[in-house]
């Protein structure tokens, strides 16, 4: 008996682990394209699209506001303001990105690279050390927590 307890053991753990391996690296390849279509319907200036990546109970820390953003619908609401102003995002990607899988949950961090137009012509970096939490809500993965802080001078 204990025999055949130590196989099922070992054979767990040996054909196990790369399962879990390639399910993480699944996961992690989602919510980074998940992040990635967000920032096309944002160049888009799509924000229905934009926030429907985001979870009901999504909240936000961001330098634009000094307090954390709590909802989708206020997420949405801001979304919109930014999309009328006369600034745009040009461009949006992320190096160094790191996933951590926890069962329904991911974590992904990165830091963010991007240009923008400014209102007054000029084209501008955008950087940012960003983390995102996704949870997997109803099979599919959606945003429920973001902050995303500027890179010092």
């Amino acid at each position: 008996m204990r025999r055949i307890l130590l196989l099922a053991f070992v054979s767990v753990v040996a054909f196990g682990l790369p399962l879990s391996a390639a399910s993480n690296q699944q996961v992690a390849e989602e919510v980074i394209a998940l992040a990635r279509s967000q920032w096309a319907a944002n160049i888009a200036k799509d924000t229905d699209k934009s926030v429907s990546f985001l979870a009901d109970d999504y909240t936000e820390f961001n330098p634009g506001y000094p307090t954390r953003i709590d909802g989708k619908q206020l997420n949405a609401t801001l979304y919109k303001a930014s999309n009328e102003g006369a600034g745009k995002s040009l461009v949006a990607d992320m190096t160094n990105a790191k996933v951590q899988v926890y069962g329904d949950v991911a974590i992904l961090t990165y830091n963010y690279i991007g240009s923008a137009l400014t209102a007054d012509g000029k084209v501008e970096p955008n950087l940012a050390k960003s983390t995102r939490v996704y949870a997997k809500i109803d099979g599919a993965w959606k945003l429920v927590h973001a902050n995303f802080a500027p890179v010092g001078d």
